[in-house]
């Protein structure tokens, strides 16, 4: 077996795992009913993956009584797709898990520990071979049959579960079918009827850098307006002139990315030209052709289909793909960025299928640049809905730029929360930690020094007599010894930690550091060095030493997680000093109002509390705020808002002040508007951002601000050192002048 290609699974993804095999095993343990489990996870979040894992997870738990046979669901080909991403991933673990199609079953049984991959079109139908009775008696359910009377529990996973899986003849199916557990997996699960559940945010999916931030709809498609060409046309060109400005932002990067295009075109319609040879009449154009390699196509006819290979590679020639139904369910083209749908659609819903095509990032990392981590979709319908599997504040149609000429850099100091991965992970840290557990336990007088070599008993010349007695069928001549090879021995040492790293992952990274761990104990306190590493893994395996060894490991595991848990995230400085956007993009449900004072044109807000719509009423209102140059409305999460870091309960977090105000005198005022039970509650954040207002002036700066409320007509505001709130008594809050 080759060296197993280890996988850094983000905090999502390891999070979700675990939950995974722990309900499994809950429900696994809970009677004899059937029992769904549904795992809700985005698209471009690796929903497969992190089933895959749980699986293999699930087998090799020690609380798991009964062996476990799967059966694998998906629509269309996807299960195709499945079947061999989880055969390439099994293979590195010695293929642990049988994948599976039904004609490759032994015996006419799923075996422990195999997958059987179907599709619902080659078990829904009634008069299908895998369903109806025939003269093998090789039907599906006589399959699961003899698989549970072989003392096995089947469990079903069905992926994209949201497309069969509650119609009435699949329950009908899996009612047949009877398996002891269910997982259903969808981007958009339906969420009745289930003993648990699973979900992944798309938040974090987005955080770990793996799908886009947003979807942008049109964009500066207001500059493309010409009343000589078509909507259709308008919006090609549009695509294409992005496409051209992103493709040009890799090569400054030297990535070798080279950012995909999708066109969906309608039918064609008798008597009507096809949309499809107008759209490649431009596209040559752009010399984008079939010939140079730069256009693929997917659509129907033989013909129709080209330079299609290696399409998802992102180093390939193809910039174009033509292609008229929904992309497959389960293609996978990271580099895909742009989507181009026309008007003759007549009314689109954006499907997770589609739009998901241009979710993903193509290096799993988010870019400096933020064109590169956006997805655009040009379209010329006026009307457009969006599937529940789409969450409506991803998909962005309008944006808010800067003023031209009004705006000045204000260069503010901002924060961020950067997060950790130790929970699941061994950092750095644990060395230290493990060099200290040494100490407190004494191991240096706990263990031996004078073993040299490990050895192993092998069989010579056994005899099997019943090959259904296994072992106890095997007649012994003769049991030899042999010393382990560094080889061996390497791979024992490898072994002995992998096995005594629970709970966190034995990923590469983890195994090596706890591997150095060793080495620098055995390197300070007997001076053996990386010359000698076999003799210390022979010390480190042997009887009279492994026991003591696994202690130090356990104990040192329970200090290290108590030590991330207090950092599980802290906040730190931005490298660069904080400026309003020039760009926000907004999602569809957003509200705007016409103003004039904001410095984000045109305004557009998410949720506007009453405090805050009183704010703006009244920094617009020329005669109470003469002085104010222009406002700006602070977000709420990610680096392109501004933050300040303040202390809760001795935990590190952010604030996001609601106002940033430019004042015609060059002030800058920092404001958080607060009502009721919130303004009493805002002590931490208020002397928070005292402090922050204090320290930038001491080095030049010229803020003002703090908690601002609304009190009998009056705006004041708290600029105290210590934060006192009461609403019967604000002597000593300052009334806010703005003129």
């Amino acid at each position: 077996m080759g060296k197993i290609m280890w996988i850094e699974f983000k905090e999502y993804q390891e999070e979700a795992i675990q939950n995974i095999k722990r309900e499994a095993l809950d429900l696994l343990d809970s009677g004899p009913a059937k029992r769904v489990c549904i795992f809700k996870s985005p698209t471009g979040s690796g929903k497969t993956l992190i089933v895959a894992e749980s699986i293999r997870r699930l087998i090799e738990d020690a609380d798991l009584e009964k062996d476990l046979s799967f059966i694998w669901v998906s629509v269309n080909k996807l299960h195709d797709q499945s079947r061999e991403k989880l055969k390439r991933y099994y293979d590195q673990y010695g293929g642990q898990l049988k994948c599976s199609y039904f004609d490759d079953l032994n015996g006419r049984i799923i075996s422990k520990n195999e997958i059987l991959f179907l599709n619902w079109a080659s078990i829904n139908k009634n008069d299908n071979v895998f369903i109806r009775e025939n003269e093998r008696n090789n039907n599906l359910s006589n399959v699961v049959e003899r698989t549970k009377a072989a003392g096995r529990e089947v469990v079903l996973i069905i992926d994209e579960s949201h497309e069969t899986a509650k119609t009435e003849k699949s329950q009908q199916l899996i009612d047949d079918l009877s398996p002891k557990v269910i997982v259903e997996v969808s981007a958009t699960p339906n969420l009745t009827d289930h003993s648990a559940f699973v979900r992944v945010d798309l938040e974090d999916v987005q955080r770990e850098g793996m799908i886009k931030k947003e979807i942008v709809i049109n964009q500066d498609f207001d500059k493309s307006v010409d009343d000589d060409k078509t909507a259709d046309e308008l919006v090609l060109r549009a695509a294409l002139d992005k496409r051209s400005v992103i493709a040009g932002k890799y090569k400054e990067m030297d990535s070798g990315i080279n950012p995909l295009m999708l066109i969906q075109v309608p039918n064609s319609v008798k008597g009507l030209q096809d949309k499809k040879d107008s759209v490649v009449a431009i596209l040559e154009e752009y010399g984008v052709t079939k010939g140079n390699l730069k256009l693929a196509s997917w659509l129907e006819g033989k013909d129709d289909k080209f330079n299609l290979e290696n399409i998802e590679k992102n180093e390939s020639d193809v910039e174009v793909m033509i292609f008229k139904q929904a992309i497959a369910v389960g293609w996978d083209c990271p580099r895909a960025a742009l989507l181009v749908m026309f008007r003759e659609m007549k009314s689109i819903v954006f499907s997770i299928q589609t739009v998901g095509r241009i979710m993903r990032m193509p290096e799993q990392h988010h870019y400096s640049d933020e064109a590169l981590n956006v997805g655009y979709i040009y379209t010329s319908l006026s009307d457009f809905g969006i599937a529940e599997g789409v969450a409506r504040d991803y998909i962005t149609v309008n944006q808010s730029k800067l003023k031209d000429g009004l705006y000045d850099s204000l260069g503010l100091r901002s924060f961020h929360r950067k997060r950790f991965r130790e929970q699941t992970r061994l950092s750095p840290k644990f060395t230290e930690v493990f060099l200290e557990v040494c100490d407190e336990m004494k191991l240096e007088n706990r263990i031996t020094l004078t073993e040299r070599n490990i050895s192993m008993d092998l069989i010579s010349d056994g005899l099997i007599s019943d090959v259904d007695s296994e072992r106890d069928g095997i007649e012994l001549k003769e049991i030899v010894k042999k010393v382990q090879t560094q080889v061996e021995l390497q791979n024992g040492f490898d072994s002995f930690i992998r096995e005594n790293l629970a709970p966190f992952y034995p990923e590469e990274r983890s195994i090596m550091r706890v591997n150095k761990s060793i080495y620098k104990y055995f390197q300070i306190k007997h001076d053996i060095g990386a010359d000698r590493w076999p003799e210390v893994q022979v010390l480190v395996l042997c009887a009279a030493n492994r026991g003591q060894f696994v202690d130090v490991i356990n104990r040192s595991k329970e200090l290290y997680s108590k030590l991330v848990a207090k950092r599980e995230s802290f906040v730190e400085e931005v490298e660069a000093p904080w400026d309003v956007p020039g760009i926000i993009n907004v999602g569809i449900d957003a509200g705007s109002r016409i103003v004039k004072k904001s410095i984000m044109e045109p305004f557009y807000y998410g949720c506007l509390s009453s405090p805050e719509t009183a704010f703006i009423d009244h920094l617009e209102d020329e005669k109470s705020c003469p002085n104010v140059k222009w406002w700006h409305k602070n977000g709420t999460s990610d680096m392109t808002s501004f933050a300040i870091s303040y202390l809760e309960g001795g935990v590190a977090k952010l604030f996001y002040v609601d106002f940033i105000i430019r004042l015609n005198d060059g002030r800058i005022g920092l404001f958080d508007t607060k009502g009721g039970v919130f303004a009493k509650e805002s002590k931490a954040k208020a002397e928070s951002l005292y402090s922050y207002i204090s320290v930038e002036n001491e080095k030049g700066g010229n803020l003002f601000g703090g908690i601002l409320v609304h009190h009998q007509g009056s705006w004041r505001y708290n600029n105290n050192k210590v934060y006192e709130y009461n609403p019967d008594d604000l002597s000593n809050w300052e009334f806010l002048d703005l003129k």
